[in-house]
């Protein structure tokens, strides 16, 4: 209660259209309520529905204090559970990801069917029941080719999201695709330092030459002003798209966590690769019916942006591990039936990706060693430059501060 009273406090001095207060970056106890009142209780993007394609295939993973894991059943559902055995708690699964015709626990053999039912628990008894020690379930939606869970007892509910993600993303066919390269990379700094870094690119000129060969460095691109006015381009764009039979163009949804929208890439371009030709030309990912169908940027807070271009996908994923280290992965996506070295280079395809989250960890760890200082005072972002920056902070200010039970107090502040 003294952290979340501590919380409320810090949200209510933060000032309107600036950086956060220097403990929110900096002090473990509020990471705790961090992981109490956001990722706890919110949807978090998990894994691309394409890693575990057949029944038995299971990954895991760590949200804060909860190891999962996730795994298809027999029946084609993928289902999560609380990675911890109901005997005496050892992890069922411990490998990343792997096949596996039964859930069974290394430590004293405790098997559960994919579905999470005991099946077979060694000298337990006559009075024993299996079916009270079944794995504990953790909330588990496939929306689009995306995995989410949510640790929650109670989840939100998830309708909205499946339905908008069905719709935006059935021409990028992720069902239909496997990962050709993954990458995992931890960053020294807090995890919403590392969504801020992604939420404007204000940056990328300076620090980012490889994507914007392709991908512009302003912000209008990605977002409509007041009115619901976008440049011309991107209005020329979502024309054609739609022309063809392309979803929606734009869907923000009302609490500002996530958002779709359709944009075109510089000029000719068709992927983000450092000629900008598309990286697998011959096997294109998307149902699109021309080259330069551009991307289609989605954003879920609080862990993940993603990119669905017309021939790949990159996916991204962030957790936190400590109040300044976040881990960071992307997944490239391509059709399943893509050949590497007949159909794509690897090195083509991840090259531009690769160099984008080594220098964004540069940033985000230069950013928070500058927060780290006690000198440090927040400073104001720019509208037109940071107007991602300023809905994500918003957002994460409206969502703790609603969690708290003082959302009232704090809008009237």
């Amino acid at each position: 209660m003294i952290a979340d009273t501590t919380a409320l406090n810090l949200l209510a001095s933060r000032v309107p259209d600036h950086a956060l207060p220097r403990p929110i970056y900096t002090d473990p106890a509020m990471l705790g309520v961090d992981l109490a009142e956001v990722w706890y209780r919110d949807w978090l993007f998990a894994i691309p529905a394409c890693e575990i394609p057949k029944a038995g295939n299971f990954v895991t993973m760590q949200i804060g204090a909860y190891p999962i894991v996730i795994v298809r059943g027999a029946d084609g559902a993928i289902r999560a559970f609380h990675n911890a055995c109901r005997h005496r708690g050892s992890r069922v699964r411990t490998a990343l990801r792997g096949p596996a015709p039964k859930l069974a626990c290394p430590h004293h053999q405790w098997t559960y069917e994919l579905d999470g039912r005991l099946l077979y628990a060694r000298d337990m008894g006559a009075g024993f029941r299996p079916a009270e020690h079944g794995l504990k379930p953790v909330a588990c939606e496939a929306a689009g080719g995306m995995v989410f869970v949510c640790l929650a007892d109670e989840p939100a509910s998830f309708d909205a999201l499946r339905e908008t993600a069905g719709r935006d993303l059935a021409p990028h066919r992720l069902d239909d695709a496997r990962i050709a390269f993954e990458s995992t990379i931890v960053e020294k700094g807090n995890w919403k330092l590392v969504m801020e870094n992604n939420r404007e690119c204000c940056h990328c000129a300076g620090a980012h030459p490889s994507p914007c060969r392709t991908f512009p460095d302003r912000s209008g691109y990605t977002s409509m002003d007041e009115q619901g006015n976008v440049e011309p381009v991107i209005a020329a764009h979502w024309a054609k798209c739609e022309a063809a039979g392309m979803p929606p163009r734009f869907h923000l949804h009302p609490s500002h966590q996530w958002r779709f929208v359709r944009v075109p890439l510089l000029g000719p371009g068709e992927s983000f690769t450092m000629d900008g030709r598309a990286a697998v030309p011959t096997r294109r990912l998307s149902t699109a019916p021309f080259a330069d169908a551009g991307s289609l940027p989605f954003f879920h807070y609080p862990n993940s942006w993603n990119h669905f271009l017309g021939d790949h996908a990159t996916v991204f994923r962030m957790l936190p591990i400590s109040a300044t280290e976040t881990e960071v992965t992307t997944k490239w996506l391509v059709r399943k039936d893509a050949v590497e070295g007949t159909d794509y280079d690897l090195k083509n395809l991840t090259r531009v990706r690769i160099a984008t989250n080594g220098e964004d960890r540069a940033v985000v760890e230069e950013n928070q060693r500058g927060v780290t200082a006690p000198a440090f005072v927040p400073g104001p972002c720019s509208r037109i430059q940071e107007d991602g920056v300023i809905q994500f902070v918003d957002w994460y200010c409206r969502r703790l501060g609603d969690r708290l039970g003082g959302g009232a107090a704090l809008a009237a502040a």
